[in-house]
């Protein structure tokens, strides 16, 4: 298998409610959508919302649980003080913050946020690696690559 990740799938309870989250509030732009799916074109990949229900009876797995999902998505940013913007446009557009923007523990600064349908996302600026024009991180060192 080779070294890469291609799509984020996200069960979502109302699609249309997530879909205006992303589109709208955050201001991505759709990809594809079908009635039952939308998809986002990241930086070399690509996340998709679907129908919670659907998903998990596509994995054949119960469609039902709570707590933490066990992993989080993140979104790096190339400045400090775009953590705070970034955390303050996802909740004007619906999301909860569940950690305020904070120094971290390894030297950088991020907060984390769920969006309508609980699903974590950190907002991160990492100091120790590189971001191209593009968004695309590197784990190279370089502060203001």
């Amino acid at each position: 298998m080779e070294q890469r990740l291609s799509v984020i799938t996200l069960g979502v309870a109302d699609l249309a409610r997530s879909r205006a989250f992303y589109e709208t509030g955050l201001g991505w732009s759709v990809g594809q959508a079908a009635e039952s799916v939308v998809f986002f074109q990241l930086n070399g990949m690509v996340l998709a919302l679907y129908p919670r229900e659907a998903l998990a009876a596509d994995a054949g797995v119960p469609s039902q649980g709570s707590g933490f999902a066990g992993f989080s998505l993140a979104h790096n940013v190339r400045r400090r003080d775009e953590v705070d913007h970034v955390l303050a446009e996802a909740e004007r557009a619906g999301g909860r913050i569940v950690k305020p923007a904070q120094e971290t523990f390894w030297g950088g600064y991020s907060g984390y946020v769920a969006d309508p349908d609980g699903h974590l996302w950190e907002v991160a600026h990492n100091p120790f690696w590189a971001m191209d024009a593009a968004g695309s991180v590197s784990l190279a060192t370089g502060e203001g690559v």
